[in-house]
């Protein structure tokens, strides 16, 4: 476990490198490649707009010596967590800065099935050889410079493990926080065996005026048969820096939906990849962007199909208003041998600002010939008609146009299987609706 002296900070240079591993006890397998990740993001530059990746995407005025690791931070001054609000949990693991806030927690009934579930630094202890076989061999620690910082000095973190025929009939609930000047850099690692089921609800908040920064890893692996529902609320701060890669390998027969709330920070940069790996694997991935102020989103999925007669559906809608921007670039790609593919994409965006910008750029990379692939784009301004429909039945413009951008989402919503999710991601993007000309 992680023993770094209470509100002492760890930064994120030689030094503090030193000093997190000198707090760790932690397999040499880990240390080893903690020591490689570090290794290359000292050899890495930071991207720049000369990078096909990152040409809409501009980080100059991130610094990284402005954050660093703390644990022993207060939740004084936080905000309340929504996803969990009235569901009957089978777990929770919560952090704050990176570092566990509270005990895990896990029913008993579960544990008697083989459920693992806890921080990777306490599971580590007696299921090292389990998270060996599975931690970071889908997230690449040197495709950047982000993921090499990410590898190299990841704290805390999330490890579910549901066996095989394993039914996780109530959802587990993760959680985490930053503070004034912390860091978030939690790995999410969840595994599903053949056969297995779960539900995960996780969430990331901080107060509105806190500067921090989010630079994580998620890795879903969903085995034959498996089947996985994971909702990710991101809705940090508007002065959070958020950067993360996001990847889910998905089995013969197995489902995976994967539903994504991406609300907060000042600027976010996701690459969300998933891999269809076993004939007839299907994946749904639904995005729901709110913006605001000056705020910049981008994400990247790329829907990766390997395996034969495999389906795929990414569906991101994007509402805009005052100064801000999203990004949304889109990739299908299917392999030779991936013959009757069924793959879909879809980004529409709702500008409610004349000075807001959504940039769509969806793409096919297809090598089979045998395939169904189809990908779409719209970007448009609220119908006034709409608005003013609304308003001689008695509401006001900005009920009206909360009704017209709630009906926006609503695809998303629909397709959201968890009330309490739907109803706290409806009401989250119902509050940063503002009235404008």
């Amino acid at each position: 476990m992680t023993t770094i002296t209470e509100n002492k900070m760890v930064a994120f240079n030689e030094e503090g490198f030193r000093q997190l591993l000198g707090s760790l006890n932690e397999p040499a397998w880990l240390t080893e490649l903690r020591e490689s990740a570090w290794k290359t993001f000292n050899e890495l530059p930071w991207p720049n707009n000369r990078d096909e990746e990152w040409m809409r995407t501009d980080i100059r005025m991130f610094k990284l010596e402005k954050f660093a690791l703390k644990e022993g931070s207060s939740t004084e001054g936080l905000p309340k967590l929504v996803l969990s609000e009235g569901v009957d949990l089978a777990g929770s693991v919560s952090s704050i800065d990176g570092y566990p806030a509270a005990a895990t927690e896990l029913a008993q009934e579960y544990k008697d099935k083989g459920v693992i579930f806890g921080t990777i630094a306490d599971c580590i202890e007696e299921h090292g050889d389990l998270i060996k076989k599975y931690l970071f061999q889908s997230v690449d620690p040197a495709f950047d410079r982000f993921s090499a910082l990410h590898a190299a000095m990841f704290s805390g973190g999330v490890f579910l493990y549901v066996p095989r025929n394993v039914i996780l009939d109530k959802p587990v609930h993760v959680s985490s926080q930053i503070t004034e000047g912390g860091s978030d850099l939690r790995h999410t690692l969840i595994v599903l065996e053949e056969g297995a089921e779960a539900t995960v609800l996780a969430e990331s908040n901080s107060a509105a005026d806190t500067n921090g920064m989010h630079c994580g890893g998620i890795e879903l692996f969903v085995a034959d048969r498996a089947n996985l529902r994971y909702v990710n609320l991101q809705d940090w701060g508007q002065k959070v820096w958020h950067f993360a890669h996001q990847k889910g390998v998905v089995g013969r027969d197995s489902n995976l939906q994967w539903t994504v709330g991406a609300l907060g920070s000042r600027l976010a940069k996701v690459n969300q990849h998933v891999a269809l790996r076993g004939d007839r694997a299907n994946v749904q991935v639904n995005g729901a962007m709110f913006t605001e102020n000056k705020q910049h989103l981008s994400y990247h999925t790329l829907q990766h199909h390997e395996k034969p007669a495999c389906t795929s559906d990414f569906l991101y809608k994007a509402a805009l208003q005052d100064s801000s921007r999203t990004v949304w670039r889109g990739m299908i790609k299917v392999d030779v041998d991936a013959q009757q593919t069924d793959g879909y994409q879809r980004n529409d965006n709702l500008l409610l600002s004349d000075k807001a910008r959504a940039d769509s750029i969806p793409g096919l990379e297809i090598e089979a010939d045998d395939v169904a692939c189809t990908h779409g784009s719209t970007s448009g301004r609220v119908d006034e008609e709409l608005i003013f429909y609304a308003q001689c039945r008695g509401y006001t413009r900005k009920e009206a146009i909360r009704a017209v951008v709630t009906g926006f989402f609503q695809q998303v919503f629909d397709r959201i299987t968890i009330e309490s999710v739907r109803e706290a991601l409806a009401l989250a993007i119902a509050r940063r609706v503002r009235d404008y000309e």
